[in-house]
């Protein structure tokens, strides 16, 4: 962080920070990043304001009684632009949360309308960057950059991209690493089955297509051929955008998958809503985390941080941030959409004792730098 050409290394705390991002009641990682990011800002002596973008996926009557919210922008209204970026000026600097598909218009490209709106300092955390983006989203994302004064994404995989696929000011571009809620320290014990039949097995996050979930139901059939029956739950509900254009097609077609396959009593699926504190025990709760995402393009992932700051050895595939962030020994990667080899993973790190307490406890080294006040 400081090498950034935004971030002081002493920095000047009781700022006025405005926020623009998708936001409470909405549920989506961006939503859930965008208050934990609040959250420690405010611990830190700064006061927040929230500018919340309503992308169409929710209607909230009670929503405007947040406190922190000050102001609504609805995509294809140009007034409440105006008005929000108006908001967001009354501030000493503005975070924006950017992700393609929150804003309005091709691509997003609504979004360039409310940044040129606003008239201070505006940081902008990037939540994506495509590898092999169209004509139309190079413009975008290339637009955003040189709009904003400072440039952030999570990754170092991401800043490389960033700076060797986009004509954009690399001297903008800082990583700074997606937080977590680092829990108190792990008895290791807990994580030290190796061998145990059943070894608990966990997937949470929003549904739909692109998980790669169907492919670890799949691998476990295959363990269950060799008498291997690890204990699989699949946490969460489909994705909102996914339940209106698709409804609950995926997750039905997961349930149906492991009721064929013999593996009802193996897979379970839970759509209880947890808060943070809960959510940390649940991750807790479990043995092994598992990311099986088909994109080879994620270049940020927080389900992977929180189960890396919860002291849990993970299997994921070999999306970016996972190469990166599981690179010293705290998970395996496979490939995308191989059974065979996601149950290899997990034969391995079930199997044995000593490598699941190796990686756990990789796990649990590097989690602390992973909290938001690190």
């Amino acid at each position: 962080m400081s090498d950034s050409p935004f971030v002081s290394t002493s920095p000047r705390f009781g700022r006025r920070i405005g926020m623009l991002s998708t936001y409470a009641p909405k549920i989506c990682g961006l939503a859930t990043f965008s208050a934990a990011l609040e959250r420690e800002l405010r611990v830190l002596g700064n006061t927040v304001e929230v500018v919340r973008l309503d992308d169409g996926d929710w209607v909230e009557p009670t929503s405007r009684a947040q406190p922190s919210v000050v102001a609504e922008i609805k995509n294809g209204d140009p007034f409440s632009v105006r008005n929000g970026g108006f908001a967001l000026s009354r501030c000493d600097v503005v975070v924006v949360q950017h992700e393609f598909g929150i804003f309005g218009g091709t691509d997003g490209d609504e979004v360039l309308d409310i940044l040129r709106a606003i008239r201070v300092p505006t940081i902008v955390v990037l939540h994506t960057v495509p590898l092999a983006p169209t004509s139309h989203q190079r413009f975008v994302l290339e637009a955003v950059t040189n709009l904003a004064d400072g440039v952030v994404v999570m990754t170092e995989a991401a800043r490389l991209r960033l700076i060797s696929t986009y004509d954009v000011d690399r001297s903008k571009a800082v990583t700074i690493s997606h937080g977590a809620i680092v829990p108190d320290p792990i008895d290791a014990r807990a994580v030290s089955s190796g061998g145990n039949r059943h070894p608990q097995l966990l997937t949470w996050g929003l549904l739909g297509p692109g998980k790669g979930i169907e492919h670890v139901v799949d691998a476990l059939a295959l363990l269950h051929r060799v008498n291997l029956d690890p204990k699989y739950t699949i946490a969460g509900v489909t994705h909102p955008k996914v339940m209106a254009r698709d409804g609950d097609q995926y997750r039905q077609m997961l349930i149906r998958r492991s009721r064929q396959l013999g593996l009802s009593a193996s897979v379970s699926f839970d759509d209880t809503y947890r808060s943070v504190a809960t959510l940390t025990r649940f991750i807790a709760s479990s043995e092994i985390v598992i990311l099986p995402y088909d994109s080879r393009d994620q270049a940020t992932s927080g389900v992977l941080v929180d189960a890396v700051a919860a002291g849990r050895p993970v299997i994921a595939t070999a999306f970016p941030h996972a190469v990166e962030l599981l690179a010293s020994g705290a998970g395996i990667v496979v490939p995308q959409g191989d059974p065979e080899a996601m149950a290899g993973a997990i034969r391995a790190l079930t199997g044995d004792r000593q490598l699941l307490a190796t990686t756990a406890a990789e796990a649990r080294r590097i989690g602390p730098s992973l909290s938001w006040s690190s």
